[in-house]
């Protein structure tokens, strides 16, 4: 199911869409957290004043400088080398980060399902910040979880999927967030006929309840949230 890319390439195109959205809902700001080698600033049809600031560990943004030393973004952007794991790291992060701003977007693509509950709790407790307009992550059913974790070898065994709540979309609700939106990678898959074939009827199917994902399918969506 993952070696075909269909899902990378969905998760990819609703999370573009949804910073679309919220820009044009007036959203003055992105901080990308364990940014990695993201290029939405390079890509984006972004206003040139628009501020996106990156965050991930030294070594990685490092990298990133050098691969992408000839290519010039598209707004405003800003990297810091920062330890998001660290408590008072991170809050020093986010406060200067989100100096200014009044309707930032968080975006923690492909993040959660390497973090234990308790540091997606702390996590969701540090963005709760006036600043903070929408968090937009991606989330997996259990199913996908036990999927992942058994095809994973090597190198990746050190990165085990730890994160997959069996209450979905209901987790964070219940941390007090606000569901706007929400859409299942294999619906979106399916929309923009990036789907294989050999899935197009499961997706034509009713489609797992975010807030309750069936724990013999595997799943995973993106949602973007409010306070």
């Amino acid at each position: 199911m993952m070696r075909s890319g269909w899902w990378l390439v969905a998760r990819t195109k609703i999370i573009d869409d949804v910073i679309a959205e919220a820009i044009g809902d007036g959203c003055d700001r992105v901080l990308n957290l364990a940014a990695g080698l993201d290029t939405r600033p390079y890509r984006l049809d972004l206003p040139p004043d628009f501020s996106w600031v990156e965050a991930d560990l030294p070594g990685l943004l490092a990298e990133k400088v050098t691969l992408l030393a000839d290519q010039t973004p598209r707004c405003r952007l800003s990297r810091v080398a920062v330890d998001l794991a660290d408590p008072s790291a991170r809050a020093a992060f986010l406060t200067e980060a989100l100096a200014d701003a009044a309707r930032a977007l968080v975006l923690t693509e492909g993040l959660l399902m390497y973090l234990e509950h308790r540091d997606v709790v702390a996590l969701s407790a540090a963005l709760k910040r006036p600043e903070v307009c929408w968090w937009v992550l991606d989330f997996a059913g259990p199913a996908l979880q036990k999927t992942m974790n058994k095809k994973t070898s090597g190198l990746m065994a050190n990165a085990p999927f730890k994160f997959a709540p069996e209450n979905g979309l209901a987790y964070f609700e219940d941390l007090g967030w606000r569901t706007v939106e929400v859409e299942s990678l294999m619906s979106a898959a399916y929309r923009l006929h990036r789907l294989p074939v050999w899935m197009r009827v499961a997706a034509r199917l009713p489609q797992p309840d975010p807030r309750r994902p069936r724990s013999s399918r595997p799943w995973s969506a993106v949602a973007r949230l409010t306070q």
